[in-house]
This record gives C-alpha cells, sequence and structure tokens, in this order.
C-alpha cells in the first residue's frame, strides 16, 4: 500500500473541494432570460437620494422620524418617507459586539429602501416619491403591543399619497400599504415603484478562507432564483427577468437579507442599475391603473430587513428562504440544517446539536467505517509479515508487491481501507461548513465556557489543538508504516489538518472532534475484539 500517495489524494480532493466551493459561490451559473413578447411601459424610477438631490436647486425640508420595537431601531427620512437607517437590536455588530448590527444607512455608507409614485417618461406629472416631503401623520414611536403603524403623507401633482408601515412585535417582516388618492380633476394613471439602493462596500466580518455572496437576487416562478453582482452591472452583462406578476427582489450579504416581496399576481417590470458613482439599485415598478377624480386604490407589499431566518422568511414565501446560499451543496445542506434545527428544538443548544448530529451520521455509516477498521487492525497484525517479505525480496518491487497482495487477499485486508473514514467524512465537513457560513441561526451561537459563536475560530484554539491532539492517536492506532518517509508523513498529516482548522467556524471543528473520539473508540473497540478473537483461536488450536 502506498500510503504517502493515498495521502496525497485525501488532500487533494480536499482542497479542490474547498477551491470548487468557493469558486461555485462567485461563478453561480445564471439561467438565461426567455425574451419578452410585450415591452412593458417605460418609467423613470429615481436612483438614489444624492442623485434626486442632484438634480434640484433647493433642498427638500428633511425630518428623521425614529420608530423603536423590540427587535427594531428604524430611522424613517420625511423626505420620501424613506428608510434610511436599521438597527438589528438582537444582532451584535461583527467588530464591536457591545453593539447592535447596523443593516440599513445613509451616512457611513449607502443602504436604504425607497418606494414613491411615478408616471409614465411621456406624462410630465410629478407625484409622490424618494424627493417629495412628507409629513409623519401617526403618533406613537415605540412598540407597545404586536403591532406599531407607522403613517406618512404626501400630496404633489394632484394625488395624495398615505404610506403605513406595520412593525410586527418580535418580527423584522414590515408590512407596507400605500392608499393613492386621485385629488385632482382629472384622470390620474401613477405606478408604484419599490426599490433598494446600495453602494458596493463589502459588510464587515468576512471570512478571507470563505467568501459568502454579496450582491443582488430576484426570484420568480419563470427563471426561479437569479443571482446578479456588481460587475455584472458595470459591465451591462447581467441576465434576470425583466417582468413578472410574481417573487420578489432583494439584496443579500452575509447573515442578512432585504427583500422587497410585492402583491402577488400582478404585472410589474424589473429594473437592476448603476445609479451613481458605486451605487446601485434594484427596482419594480407596477400599474395601478386609471383613476378618476376621487378615486383610490391601495397597493400592498412586503418588506423585510433583517437576518436570513429561514423559517421567518418561508412564512411570508415558500421561495424567500432562497436567500439563504448554500451554494452547489444546496441539496444536501438544507436537509441537514433541518435535521440540526428539529434536533435544536430538543436540546436547545447548537453546539450540542452538533455533537448529537456527529454522533447521528457516525451511527449511519457505521457499517462502512467498522469494515475500515477492521481491514486497518489485520493490517497492523500483519506488519511483522509486510517487513519480513520487504527483507526478502529486497529491492524487487515487483515480486514482493504479488507477496503483499497475495497475502491481503488471504488475511481479507482492504490496502487502502485507512482512506476510508477520511474520505467519508469529507461531503458531511463540507455540508456542514456551508451549513455554518451560511445559517444565521449559529451566529453568536454558543456551546459551553470559551466557545462563544460557533460560526467564528475558536479565540483560544483549544478546539483545534484537541483535534490535532486526537489525530495523532488516531495515527497511533493505525499500523506504522515500514517506510521511514511514510512514516513521517503519516505524522505531520494532523498538523496539517489541525493548522487548517485554526480558521475554520468551531461549530465544523466541534463535529471533527466528536468524530475523531468517536472514531478512536469504535477502532479501539475493534481492534480489541479482533485480538480477543485471534487469541481465542490460538488457545483453541492448543
Amino acid at each position: 500500500m502506498d500510503i504517502k500517495r493515498a495521502i496525497l489524494w485525501m488532500i487533494f480532493i480536499f482542497s479542490s473541494f474547498m477551491v470548487w466551493s468557493n469558486w461555485q459561490m462567485y461563478n453561480a451559473p445564471q439561467q438565461p432570460v426567455q425574451a419578452n413578447t410585450t415591452t412593458p411601459v417605460q418609467h423613470n424610477v429615481p436612483a438614489s437620494v444624492s442623485d434626486v438631490v442632484a438634480t434640484n436647486t433647493t433642498t427638500a425640508p428633511s425630518e428623521k422620524v425614529v420608530i423603536t420595537t423590540d427587535v427594531f431601531k428604524l430611522t424613517f427620512d420625511t423626505l420620501g418617507a424613506q428608510l434610511v437607517h436599521a438597527e438589528l437590536i438582537k444582532h451584535y455588530d461583527t467588530e464591536d459586539k457591545t453593539k447592535a448590527t447596523v443593516l440599513l444607512d445613509n451616512e457611513q455608507f449607502t443602504y436604504t429602501v425607497q418606494s414613491g409614485l411615478i408616471a409614465a417618461v411621456n406624462v410630465q406629472k410629478s407625484y409622490p416619491k424618494q424627493d417629495t416631503p412628507f409629513t409623519f401623520v401617526s403618533s406613537e414611536k415605540v412598540l407597545s403591543g404586536d403591532t406599531l403603524d407607522v403613517v406618512f403623507r404626501a400630496e404633489s401633482d394632484g394625488i395624495e399619497l398615505t404610506r403605513t408601515y406595520t412593525l410586527h412585535k418580535g418580527n423584522y417582516r414590515i408590512d407596507v400599504k400605500d392608499d393613492v388618492k386621485n385629488i385632482s380633476t382629472e384622470s390620474q394613471s401613477p405606478s408604484l415603484y419599490l426599490q433598494i439602493t446600495r453602494d458596493n462596500h463589502e459588510p464587515a466580518g468576512g471570512i478571507s478562507m470563505a467568501p459568502t455572496y454579496t450582491g443582488w437576487a430576484v426570484y420568480s416562478d419563470a427563471e426561479r432564483f437569479q443571482k446578479v453582482t456588481f460587475e455584472e452591472i458595470d459591465k451591462n452583462s447581467a441576465e434576470y427577468i425583466k417582468t413578472a406578476s410574481d417573487g420578489w427582489i432583494s439584496f443579500i450579504q452575509h447573515f442578512f437579507v432585504t427583500a422587497w416581496i410585492p402583491e402577488q399576481g400582478k404585472e410589474r417590470s424589473i429594473q437592476l442599475r448603476k445609479a451613481g458613482k458605486d451605487v446601485y439599485a434594484i427596482s419594480t415598478v407596477e400599474a395601478l391603473g386609471t383613476l378618476s377624480p376621487g378615486q383610490s386604490t391601495i397597493s400592498k407589499a412586503t418588506l423585510w430587513v433583517g437576518p436570513q431566518d429561514q423559517k421567518a422568511l418561508a412564512a411570508i414565501d415558500p421561495t424567500l428562504d432562497l436567500v439563504v446560499d448554500y451554494g452547489w451543496l444546496t441539496l444536501i445542506a438544507k436537509p441537514m440544517f433541518k435535521l440540526m434545527s428539529w434536533l435544536y428544538s430538543w436540546i436547545g443548544n447548537w453546539g450540542w446539536t452538533i455533537v448529537v448530529l456527529t454522533i447521528i451520521i457516525k451511527l449511519l455509516l457505521y457499517p462502512l467505517s467498522a469494515a475500515s477498521y477492521r481491514s486497518m487492525a489485520k493490517m497492523k497484525n500483519v506488519s511483522p509479515r509486510i517487513q519480513a517479505l520487504r527483507e526478502q525480496y529486497g529491492d524487487d518491487r515487483q515480486k514482493l508487491n504479488a507477496a503483499m497482495m497475495e497475502m491481503y487477499r488471504t488475511e481479507k485486508i482492504n490496502p487502502l481501507g485507512g482512506c476510508l473514514p477520511i474520505l467519508l467524512q469529507i461531503p458531511v465537513f463540507l455540508t456542514l461548513y456551508r451549513v455554518l457560513l451560511a445559517s444565521v441561526e449559529m451566529r453568536g451561537a454558543p456551546w459551553l465556557g470559551w466557545i462563544t459563536d460557533l460560526s467564528a475560530a475558536d479565540p483560544y484554539f483549544i478546539l483545534p489543538l484537541i483535534m490535532m491532539a486526537t489525530m495523532f492517536l488516531q495515527m497511533k492506532l493505525n499500523p506504522t508504516p515500514p517506510d521511514p518517509m511514510q512514516a513521517r508523513i503519516m505524522m505531520i498529516m494532523p498538523l496539517v489538518f489541525g493548522a487548517m482548522m485554526f480558521m475554520f467556524p468551531a461549530g465544523l471543528v466541534l463535529y471533527w472532534v466528536v468524530n475523531n473520539i468517536l472514531s478512536i473508540i469504535q477502532q479501539w473497540w475493534i481492534t480489541r475484539s479482533l485480538n480477543k478473537a485471534a487469541n481465542d483461536q490460538i488457545l483453541t488450536h492448543k
């Protein structure tokens, strides 16, 4: 058995998986956009606050309205009734855990949410939109019950718009209702736009070895989930559905998402564009029909500004949890997360959930790993005979290999059996890696003692050191390679993997440590049983 070659293959396979996983994150294939046979009505959608102000000679009045709930601290600007700042009270800031996560802002960076009314490009009307002064007409600014209505009103060019943001206790969902009334003496045909504006800054707290997706995403039943990057917008190569009557638009970053979910069943156009220097916007535009004088219409939408909570997102729309990006491992990562969520509902701690998950996986793979450990135990027992064959045949590799293969067949030994336990771990390891990296439920989740965040690296490197120690112990239980070079490589292997674990999430290292401990117990038991059986057989013959 060429142990050196087997180890090199294992390292190559593991590294290839990691490179492929990260490459997929940045190069997920986009589905082709089908040609649209209808031409949507063209509108001039405002790009951002800075663009609107730049085109006006006077500065419109602006007042900031701060609204607080048990999960939010939101700031609305009366200029356009925009949402310009959002602090997620229950989620800590990556760089300063004493502060709350700031998801939306228009001062330190640009990431805001707007909506408004516009006319067709050939109609000279300026309806209430994000550069229109609104009046804050509700009174309560602190959520005291289950819901809180935040109401703004504006009039412009014969249209009165009353916008109501409804906030919910314990939820990042915001229901948005636009009540549009024609207060002029002529018919009006406004359209409603919903928009997310953001610059291209990278969110803080990323892992260099584990890049996550930061960019736009559009969903429709026709084209499913489509990602669009900043680079694709810059190059005018973005491919996404342009009209739909279902789905949603969003901006995704690690652990968090902002999404507009318009009322389903209404035809709308979708646009992604560069809105200024390093500023981009995504919007939907929906025609509200023709309003006669005095006539009103209501449009409803849902806005999500918060964590990628899969259960809560799916409650809004069954497809919205697609923003939790597991990459090409989605097919097995989603069932794994569902199993972990079920276990967590009973255990109440994500660290112990990982421990129990590891035990379950170990039990499922027991037959395969047991066969491998039996083969390794037999290999250790015949090591003196292998050494004797080496001395017998010297440099005649052909005869030596033939004699060793004959011995393996006689003793029913698989010479590559020692590779199987690690190879079996790789797909599980990579899937758990994606789950830990993409699931906000793991962010800030403690295990015990010094492990206060399973999604971050062990701050004191205790788990990686334990992992290295358990790997060394496993090596001691394995047969020692007769070749000194191969023996040295086997001893270096725990150092290589252990060094990698210094930078990986603690939850992932916890899985590997528990798996190693279970493997040591299993390997020791199988070796003991085989040796006992062999001794009993010798005593019987005597």
